[in-house]
């Protein structure tokens, strides 16, 4: 039998979309799941402080054309664990979008393995080559359209149950 189930590196990748979402910067709104054997650890998403304004409402606040509002999904990741006590040592990421060159930075101080990404944005060359000096991989991940299909169909969603 043919295993018809979503990739794991997908359906992490996947999670991390839809994490996005909830992201309150107009700008870009990025996702990221720190994973640890095949188990969500941690997620975070770009957006202000908690219980602060959110670009949303005032709009971003700019400095040298970046929003400093607005803390980046990666690090809103790291720091749930850190908040809540669980090791980030050791883990991988899935960000919907390749990290900034002070997420990387954070990434490899916080023991990150590896490091997979959707999109390419402005990829930095020193984050690059850091992580190559470092020896953390980076890949590069698409989410095959046959899965979100299969997400968000009308029979996955309008299913009966059958008794």
């Amino acid at each position: 039998m043919i295993d018809e189930r979503i990739p794991w590196d997908q359906y992490f990748m996947a999670q991390a979309v839809l994490l996005s979402t909830r992201s309150t910067c107009q700008r870009l709104s990025v996702g990221a799941i720190l994973v640890r054997d095949k188990r969500i650890i941690a997620g975070g998403y770009n957006g202000s402080v908690s219980g602060d304004v959110h670009c949303l409402d005032e709009g971003c606040y700019l400095v040298d054309g970046h929003c400093v509002r607005t803390i980046h999904a990666e690090m809103n990741a790291v720091l749930q664990c850190a908040k809540f006590g669980v090791a980030s040592a050791g883990s991988e990421i899935y960000v919907t979008d390749f990290p900034c060159l002070q997420c990387t930075k954070m990434l490899l101080q916080a023991g990150i393995r590896k490091i997979y990404y959707l999109r390419n944005y402005h990829n930095d060359q020193y984050a690059v080559e850091l992580l190559k000096r470092k020896e953390v991989e980076v890949q590069r991940v698409e989410i095959d359209e046959k899965y979100l299909h299969k997400i968000f169909s009308d029979e996955h969603f309008n299913r009966q149950e059958e008794h």
